[in-house]
Parts: structure tokens; sequence; C-alpha cells
């Protein structure tokens, strides 16, 4: 779950009422986002979220997703008259283009994208020879230089607090996050930065790795082991991992603990940056809900 920096996943997130006006109308002014309100059990849902996915992707940052689980979000499915899923809304310049009911495949979408002036970004990372891995430990020194070169530009101290979580050290971080102005704290880093320490909370006092993996290798059916392991690999940047056994979760008993699964998954999609991994795992856990 850890990797935090801005990438391919951070153009398609889910959409809630409490941040729809500062990531998706606000966010409008800046980048065309389409809104896609779509629900577990619909069908087509299935047929046209990959499809949007792919291309939020391919247009590296042109547009963005906003995806919004109508049953999890009924105000604004009524805000928008939603009626049928799956439907499109298109924000631009901080308006409503129109809304698009059903299922589009996929050279219809490129039109709808053309219309609205969406053209693919350039991908700057294909043009250039791949960068060695920033150790993480160093760019917190780095980034403590600079904040304390220049205090008062906050930019820099969410840039030191996704780097702090990416050595461990969730308090300091916390507190850097609580400092935030208002304009940065609903910034989109920010709030994955959230949901990271979220998942990391839940491992104080929890087993290791290794009583987890040996607990439920004695009993499969050992959920709570199951969902502390997903956590310990989410924190510890195994995303894959930690997905697949709040997958298994949900496919062993889909109702335990009210729903901890598909809450956890759906928490675990907001954080993992990895578009085309987030996708699949958003169409599995639709097939086990369908």
């Amino acid at each position: 779950m850890t990797p935090l920096s801005a990438g391919t996943s951070s153009h398609v997130f889910d959409a809630t009422l409490a941040n729809f006006e500062t990531e998706v109308v606000a966010q409008s002014a800046r980048t065309p986002v389409i809104v896609d309100f779509w629900a577990t059990w619909c069908g087509p849902c299935k047929t046209l979220g990959p499809i949007l996915d792919k291309l939020a992707a391919e247009y590296n940052g042109a547009f963005k997703v906003a995806k919004v689980d109508v049953d999890q979000e009924q105000q604004l499915a009524a805000m928008f008259q939603i009626r049928s899923v799956p439907t499109m809304v298109v924000f631009k310049d901080g308006q409503i283009l129109g809304a698009i009911p059903g299922a589009l495949p996929e050279g219809e979408l490129r039109k709808v994208l053309e219309q609205v002036g969406v053209q693919p970004a350039a991908n700057e990372e294909a043009a250039v020879e791949e960068a060695a891995p920033v150790d993480p430990h160093e760019e917190v020194m780095r980034l403590r230089q600079a904040v304390n070169a220049e205090p008062d530009k906050a930019e820099l101290k969410l840039d030191l607090a996704l780097a702090l979580l990416q050595t461990g050290a969730t308090a300091e971080a916390e507190r850097l996050l609580d400092g935030l102005p208002a304009n940065l704290s609903t910034d989109e880093r920010a709030v994955r930065a959230r949901a990271s320490l979220g998942f990391a909370a839940l491992l104080k006092d929890a087993p290791p790795t290794q009583v987890l993996e040996a607990a439920i290798a004695a009993n499969p059916d050992d959920l709570r082991a199951r969902h502390l392991l997903g956590v310990h690999c989410l924190v510890g940047g195994k995303s894959e991992a930690g997905l697949a056994q709040f997958l298994e979760m949900l496919r062993r008993d889909r109702n335990y603990e009210d729903g901890l699964a598909k809450k956890s998954l759906i928490d675990a999609f907001r954080v993992v940056d990895d578009a085309e991994l987030v996708g699949q795992y958003r169409r599995k856990m639709s097939s086990l809900l369908f």
C-alpha cells in the first residue's frame, strides 16, 4: 500500500459526498472528470469500469475518473437523479457537460473524450531512461533540509509527510498532515496518506506476519488473521498480496464483521497506486458480490 507518489492510479479514485466538491467539481476546472456511477450488482458496470480505467491510464492524466458506488453513496446518486447504472456524468470547468447512461464501447468513449477536448497526455517517463529508485530515508533527509530552508512552504511539509510514511514514521507523518492548511489537507496525496495511516493504525499490537501466516495455515477460515495479514502486506508495499487476502475474506464470508472484507477492499483501492491492479480487483470484488 505504501507507494503514495503520484502515478497512473491517481487518475482513478473513489468519489464520496465528502470529497465531491473538491475532487470532482473543483478538480474539473483544471482537468475534465468523468463520474462513473456504478454498483457491485450491475453487470454492464463490469464492462464499462475496466475500459474507463484503461483509458485513464492511457491518457496519462488528461482526464480523471471518479467512481461512485451508488449503494454506498445514495445521497450523491439522488442528487444527480441516477435512475440506472452505469451512468457517466462529465464535468469540465466546474460544470456538468452531460450525463451518459449505459456502458459505451471503447470507441464511443474515445469519441466522447474527443468531444470534450481531451487528448492523450504525453508520458514523460517513457521518453527518459528509468531513474534509479530513491532511497526513502535519503528523501526524508533531503526534505527536512528543504523544510528548514523554507518553513512556510506547506507543500514541502506534505512531501515530507509522504516520505516519512515510506520509512514507517507514521506519528511524525500524522503530525505534519494535521498541520497542513485546508487547501492541502484535501489534496489527493494527503487523502491517500490519511488512508495509509488508517491501515497502519490497525497494526498497533498486531502479531507479526509469520504468526498470522501460521494461523491461516492452521485454519484458513481465520478471517481476523487474514485481515491483519492483508494490512501488513499493504503497509509493507505488497499491494497485490494485501488485496488478495481481503478478496479471500470476501469469498469465504462476505458478512464477516459487518462486511469488513468489502470495506477493506474499497479503502485499499484509495491507496494502491496501480490503476491496472485496482481495476483487476474491482472486477474480482464485483464478481463475488454480484
